[in-house]
C-alpha cells in the first residue's frame, strides 16, 4: 500500500514538473517572438530611413565634384571636401588620443589597482561619464581647450573634446575585454616565471584586442557622428579651405545641420547626400577596424 502511495506521489510530481516545464517553454517562445518583433521593427524603420535618404540624396552624391569641391551658397553647386577632411582628422586624433589612454586606464584598473574604496569610486564615475550627454562635453571642451589652453575654436579643440566624449566608452569596454581573459592564461604565464608586465603584454593584451577594438569602433563612430559638442566648441557650417589642426573647422554632422536649416529645397538633397557620405565614412572606418579585429581573433 505504501509503495502504491509513493508511486502515485512520484507520478503526480513528474506530471507537475512536465506541466511547469511546458509552461516555461511556452513563455520562452512568447518572449522570443516579442524580441524578434522588436528586431524586425528596428530593421524596418532603418530600411525606411535608408530608402528615404538614398532616394533624396543619391543623385546629388554622385554629382561630379560633390566630394572634392568646397561648399557653395547654391544648393546644386559646390561640395563637402572640407567637412570630409575635418571628420577624418577628428577621427584620427580621437583614435591616437583615446586608445593609449583608455586602454592604459583599463589595464591599470583591472591588473594593478587595489580593490579599495577609491578605485570603486573611480569605476562608478567612469561608468556614469559614459552616459553623459555630448553637449556637456562640449561645454567642458569650450572652457578647457578654447579658453583655458587658448586653442580657440580650432579643430584640435573639437578633436580633444570628442576624445573626452569617447574615453569612458573605451575604458569600460576595454575593462570588460581584459576581464574576459581567463585567469588560467595568467597563471600559466606566472608559473613559467614570467613577470606581470610581460604576461600582460604577451598574453592579456593580444587576447583582449578584439574586445578592445569593438569599443574603439563604437566610440569613434559616435564621435564622428556627433554634432552637439562640436557646435558648442565652435565648428562652422561653411568653409572654403581645407582645415588644419589649429584652424577653424567644420564636420559632416555640422554640414548636414547647416544644409537642413536652409529654406531652399535643393539643400534637402544636399543634406541627404552628406548623410550618405557620413555613413560611408563610418562604414569604411568600421570595416578597417573589424578587419583588424578579425586578424587578431584568428591569431
Amino acid at each position: 500500500m505504501a509503495n502504491s502511495y509513493q508511486s502515485n506521489d512520484s507520478l503526480a510530481s513528474e506530471t507537475e514538473f512536465t506541466d511547469n516545464f511546458d509552461k516555461r517553454e511556452t513563455i520562452g517562445k512568447i518572449f522570443e517572438l516579442v524580441f524578434l518583433l522588436g528586431l524586425l521593427i528596428g530593421i524596418f524603420v532603418l530600411a525606411l530611413l535608408l530608402f528615404d535618404i538614398f532616394g533624396d540624396g543619391l543623385g546629388r552624391f554622385l554629382t561630379p565634384g560633390f566630394l572634392t569641391e568646397t561648399p557653395s551658397r547654391f544648393p546644386d553647386q559646390g561640395g563637402i571636401r572640407p567637412a570630409i577632411i575635418s571628420s577624418i582628422l577628428l577621427g584620427l586624433v580621437v583614435i591616437f588620443v583615446t586608445v593609449p589612454i583608455g586602454v592604459g586606464a583599463a589595464l591599470y584598473l583591472e591588473e594593478y589597482a587595489p580593490k579599495v574604496w577609491w578605485t570603486a569610486i573611480i569605476e562608478i564615475n567612469i561608468s556614469n561619464l559614459a552616459g553623459v550627454p555630448s553637449i556637456v562635453y562640449g561645454l567642458l571642451g569650450l572652457g578647457v581647450f578654447n579658453y583655458l589652453l587658448g586653442f580657440g575654436p580650432a579643430l584640435i579643440s573639437g578633436a580633444l573634446t570628442l576624445s573626452l566624449l569617447s574615453l569612458p566608452v573605451i575604458i569600460v569596454t576595454s575593462r570588460e575585454a581584459i576581464r574576459a581573459v581567463p585567469d588560467s592564461l595568467r597563471n600559466a604565464s606566472y608559473g613559467l616565471g614570467v613577470t606581470k608586465w610581460q604576461t600582460i603584454r604577451s598574453h592579456v593584451i593580444p587576447y583582449a584586442i578584439p574586445g578592445i577594438l569593438t569599443g574603439v569602433i563604437i566610440s569613434v563612430s559616435r564621435a564622428i557622428g556627433d554634432a552637439a559638442s562640436l557646435i558648442v566648441v565652435g565648428a562652422v557650417g561653411f568653409l572654403t579651405f581645407d582645415p588644419g589642426l589649429f584652424q577653424r573647422f567644420m564636420a559632416l554632422p555640422i554640414q548636414i545641420y547647416s544644409y537642413i536649416t536652409r529654406p531652399e529645397p535643393g539643400f534637402a538633397s544636399a543634406a541627404a547626400a552628406t548623410i550618405i557620405a557620413l555613413l560611408s565614412l563610418i562604414l569604411l572606418l568600421n570595416g578597417v577596424a573589424i578587419y583588424i579585429r578579425q586578424r587578431f581573433s584568428i591569431r
